[in-house]
């Protein structure tokens, strides 16, 4: 008997499976909720990270309402029905900066790196980071309307607080968007906090956040009336305060939609050039 007459065939390799390069919306979905836990379960672990965004709010809305409240409005208590609503989109909007300090990070440890091997949608980090960052956004607006109502602040009703809430939260996912290009830019993340200081802080005094806009030269006031800024303060005062709502509610939706479609597309493509 010959030895080829007794050689075993051997099995043929079974064939690579490839994975596949096609995410679906649902997958995508998945995609954003775990990587939304992944943030929040850092702010659990380190939860000074919440500090920068608590101390300095409470620092502005006591020195503000003191120092400069009776010669602004007349009383501390109206100085307060103005501003504390000012304050609260103030807060948000500082909050999104976390959004591209976290990201600036990420991409400095080489997390995105290994993003890039796995079978996810591209824009799903993104989203994941900015849907974790709405429990630091609701604890600033929230820190700030707590600490308003020991000083004296009390809003018209309870469903105008939670309306006021729930655009502040709005629009904050969608202004995300910006923090994210300027993270995904940005050198490193001090840079990031630059974006805040140059851009974030004059928008919000010019939008009235502090002071009626009343005062200030015409070209301010001009400017202060289609400040994306400004008319999402009007809808939040109109909403917590009583007053009219429904043009500034309208046009802070329009340009919620404007940030996404314009700078939701450009951060995805820097994205892909840096990486």
């Amino acid at each position: 008997m010959t030895t080829a007459e007794t050689a075993v065939p051997l099995a043929a390799p079974p064939a690579r499976t490839e994975l596949s390069t096609k995410v679906t919306p649902i997958q995508a979905l998945r995609q954003t909720l775990t990587l939304s836990w992944r943030t929040i379960v850092q702010v659990r672990h380190d939860p000074k990270e919440l500090a920068g965004i608590s101390f300095q709010p409470i620092i502005w809305i006591l020195l503000f309402t003191y120092v400069f409240g009776g010669a602004i409005s007349g009383s501390r208590h109206a100085y307060l029905q103005f501003m504390v609503p000012g304050m609260m989109v103030m807060s948000m909007l500082f909050a999104t900066l976390n959004v591209g300090q976290g990201l600036n990070t990420d991409l400095s440890r080489g997390v995105f790196d290994r993003m890039r091997a796995l079978p996810i949608a591209r824009w799903a980090p993104f989203a994941g980071r900015i849907a974790g960052d709405q429990l630091k956004q609701l604890w600033a607006i929230g820190l700030i309307f707590v600490v308003g109502m020991i000083l004296g602040y009390r809003p018209a009703h309870v469903v105008g607080v939670v309306g006021g809430f729930l655009l502040l939260l709005l629009f904050a996912a969608c202004f995300s968007w910006i923090a994210v290009l300027v993270g995904v830019s940005a050198k490193n993340g001090e840079k990031v906090q630059i974006f805040g200081f140059a851009a974030i802080l004059p928008l919000n005094f010019a939008s009235g956040v502090f002071v009626p806009t009343s005062t200030m030269p015409g070209w301010l006031q001009a400017f202060a009336k289609v400040s994306p800024v400004a008319m999402l303060l009007r809808a939040v005062r109109g909403m917590m305060n009583g007053g009219p709502v429904a043009n500034p509610l309208f046009w802070s939706l329009v340009w919620s939609a404007v940030f996404v479609a314009i700078f939701a597309p450009l951060s995805i493509r820097a994205f892909k050039r840096r990486v």
